[in-house]
């Protein structure tokens, strides 16, 4: 009986959903290690107190204070800014509003972000993909011949797992190729870390250009799930005809204005500069590993290799508690593994574990120079 019933359940299951492959999250992938440089967190939880203690009230839609501080810091009108679940809600929300299930499709340039794929796939939308360069540079031709039945694009920059900044020029072309015609989602989830690259002072000059940020990265809140996308204010409005009733809870709303006040700010750039100066030391020590191949340069907190035996070596660190990001399956990143910036302590760790594993018979630095490919590697 309960076989029959199971069965008359996957049945009844959108089809594209019986077939759909879940995006595999950090925790999803799990692990039992106790250095967790999988998931671009921050590694040390910051200190937040809740200021509100009433809680048998609905919350706010879009809380005040919280739109307010964000636009303030981002430079932009709050009637441009929108807060969702992390930036993933931002994700589905624009599909939900652009594209017709069934008829009309989103474009993406792997290796990027898993998630465009998934919610596309789980609305029933078709997700078409154009190929990243070899320099993992934009292919605007190949874009712009692949627009017919497209409503949505999306571009991340910096660029997850790659972590390189996509050149404004072609965030640029790809608006003008599009006008009218497409709305294009710049994903700035690691703009902290090169706030120089944001094209939020865009927003005027292209109304079709809207924006994904979130509190999990630099502001070290990836717990909270708070992020939020930037937009001219007709947009917003769409957004805000799908976007569920109370999209984050009072608590939420509590601690992400207390991380957007002068004080929050301050720490946030604290963290950034925290980061960036263990992502120099960590470049410098992988290029030092004689199993390292490749060191690709990155404005994130990240870093992204390639490994003679990526799969010998994940393992190797995983059975030490070592958690990485394996990003084989992605297009073009063959034997690369993606390490999240964390302490010092336990990037030594990460270090310590690669000293003790086999090259392929030269250091870092005399494969890289024998390398043809036009990427750009950390010097």
């Amino acid at each position: 009986m309960s076989n029959e019933m199971n069965l008359s359940v996957q049945a009844l299951a959108r089809k594209n959903v019986q077939e759909l492959t879940p995006y595999q999250s950090a925790r999803r992938l799990g692990g039992n290690g106790d250095v967790w440089l999988n998931a671009n967190e921050y590694a040390i939880a910051p200190n937040f107190e809740l200021t509100q203690q009433t809680f048998n009230r609905y919350p706010e839609c879009q809380p005040a204070r919280v739109i307010n501080r964000y636009a303030a810091y981002a430079g932009v009108d709050p009637e441009q800014v929108l807060v969702s679940r992390g930036a993933d809600e931002g994700i589905e929300l624009l599909i939900r509003a652009f594209c017709e299930p069934g008829k009309d499709a989103i474009l993406y340039c792997p290796p990027t972000y898993g998630m465009y794929s998934v919610s596309a796939e789980t609305i029933g939308v078709e997700g078409r993909t154009v190929p990243a360069k070899a320099d993992w540079s934009l292919d605007l031709p190949a874009i712009e011949a692949a627009l017919d039945g497209v409503k949505l694009v999306y571009v991340c920059s910096p660029n997850n797992p790659t972590g390189n900044i996509i050149d404004p020029d072609e965030i640029r072309a790809v608006l003008e190729m599009t006008r009218g015609r497409a709305i294009v989602a710049v994903d700035e989830a690691y703009i902290e870390f090169c706030p120089q690259a944001s094209v939020s002072g865009w927003l005027q000059e292209y109304p079709h250009l809207t924006i994904l940020r979130t509190l999990s990265k630099a502001f070290a809140l990836a717990g909270l799930r708070c992020g939020f996308t930037l937009a001219n204010s007709e947009v917003i409005g769409l957004l805000m005809k799908v976007i569920a009733p109370y999209p984050i809870s009072t608590p939420v709303a509590d601690i992400a204005a207390q991380a957007l006040s002068p004080e929050g700010l301050v720490l946030m750039r604290q963290r950034v500069a925290e980061v960036t100066e263990n992502r120099v030391w960590l470049q410098e020590e992988l290029e030092k590993c004689a199993c390292v191949e490749a060191v690709f340069a990155s404005d994130t907190n990240y870093v992204l290799a390639r490994f003679t035996a990526s799969a010998a070596a994940f393992k190797n660190l995983w059975d030490q508690g070592i958690i990485l990001r394996d990003q084989n399956k992605q297009p073009g990143l063959s034997g690369c593994l993606r390490i999240t910036i964390g302490t010092r302590e336990e990037l030594q760790r990460v270090i310590t574990a690669l000293q003790a594993l086999p090259g392929a018979g030269a250091g870092a630095a005399s494969i890289n120079e024998k390398q043809n490919s036009p990427r750009k590697e950390h010097m």
